[in-house]
């Protein structure tokens, strides 16, 4: 069936060891018949995009390694197939010799995972260190994770995270062999307090509705807070129900990025 990478965003810390494995890997080092040498600055073969998601003091931050998907129906390979090779593994590598002068490769990646090395005229990108592979040794990338965010193996060993995770958008329609696990998704939150006494209310109940009927429920937290996490953009309702205290209008929310409410003083009935 092929190898696939899984990467734990839950792991991901965003210290860019991965990305500096990747240029331990590749830069000065000339790998045929799959790589020559990746240029010293930039090609990022293997980046981790940083997300900051709500507005302060309510924020969190995503980090998101980025990597050739090694499609299983990847447009370079369709389009030149004597130069790009699927192999048998699941891996996509560029000939850099019969792909030399051909700079048209870099923007058939709808991810924008290949590039272009000026120096010596040729496409390149990740091939999942094939040279690595080869020898029966994992990506380096992968080697040199220290959180072990990363992980590399057959796709039947990983059956059950499969199951579990998400891709890039458009990843399915390519056959992308490349799985997220632990994506934060979009969050609500704010604070409630009393407004008399001027000190946070814990244990207030505030329930979430989305368009679609569905409902979550939690609490306020030692400092009044509330959170939904791993939620998807759409329509949502907050309303916010605490006794003894007059009640607070339901709070419609359009999510299409993680938000902060705010705070909400309430004030005795």
């Amino acid at each position: 069936m092929g190898k696939v990478f899984i990467i734990d965003q839950a792991r991901c810390n965003g210290c860019h060891g991965c990305q500096i494995a990747c240029k331990d890997e590749h830069v000065g080092n000339e790998w045929l018949p799959y790589q020559l040498p990746q240029p010293d600055t930039g090609h990022f073969w293997m980046r981790v995009e940083q997300t900051t998601h709500g507005q302060v003091p309510k924020v969190s931050v995503e980090y998101k390694p980025i990597m050739c998907q090694q499609c299983d129906s990847c447009p370079l390979v369709e389009a030149y197939p004597e130069v790009v090779e699927k192999r048998g593994d699941g891996l996509v590598c560029i000939d850099p010799i019969k792909a030399k002068g051909m700079k048209d490769l870099v923007d058939l990646c709808p991810f924008g995972t290949v590039y272009w090395n000026a120096e010596l005229e040729v496409p390149q990108k990740c091939d999942g260190c094939a040279h690595l592979v080869d020898g029966g040794e994992i990506p380096h990338c992968v080697d040199m994770c220290v959180t072990e965010a990363l992980k590399f193996g057959e796709e039947e060993e990983f059956a059950d995270l499969i199951a579990q995770a998400t891709q890039l958008d458009g990843a399915g329609e390519t056959g992308a062999r490349v799985f997220y696990l632990n994506a934060p998704g979009l969050f609500i939150g704010g604070e409630i307090w009393d407004e008399e006494a001027d000190e946070v209310l814990e244990g207030v109940k505030v329930t979430l509705a989305s368009d679609d009927g569905a409902q979550a429920e939690t609490a306020t937290n030692d400092w009044g807070d509330f959170w939904f996490r791993q939620l998807v953009p759409g329509r949502y309702t907050v309303t916010i129900e605490a006794e003894g205290y007059a009640p607070v209008s339901p709070i419609d929310v359009k999510l299409d990025k993680s938000l902060n409410l705010g705070d909400f003083p309430l004030r005795k009935a």
